[in-house]
């Protein structure tokens, strides 16, 4: 079941939602047919509602939306990216276990 805290971005709305955000964001680059990104979602859907009011998540489908991906060299999925004050502080490539994206995201928001 999705989170109802994470929120899906596209090329048109990623710099007011993500690289403008006044809180760290934890950004997901995934598609629908990606076998590791489904895996993965219930991890970050777990973040969304744990971190609630310390990091926004969000999702950005890579089919749908090509030009961010491309922007952050995002080749590979699933791709996650943690921006804070619009700069790229961690990425994590693949299907990590939840404790590898816990400790990311603590050190971001150190």
């Amino acid at each position: 079941m999705a989170s109802d805290k994470v929120l899906h971005v596209t090329d048109a709305t990623f710099e007011q939602e993500v690289l403008k955000s006044s809180e760290p964001v934890l950004v997901d680059f995934w598609a629908p047919w990606c076998g590791p990104c489904r895996a993965i979602a219930p991890i970050v859907d777990d973040l969304a509602n744990e971190y609630a009011g310390r990091l926004k998540v969000v999702k950005v489908n890579v089919d749908d939306n090509p030009q961010t991906p491309a922007r952050y060299g995002v080749r590979g999925i699933p791709n996650l990216l943690i921006i804070k004050g619009g700069q790229v502080k961690e990425q994590i490539v693949g299907a990590v276990p939840k404790g590898h994206l816990v400790r990311a995201v603590d050190g971001a928001l150190a």
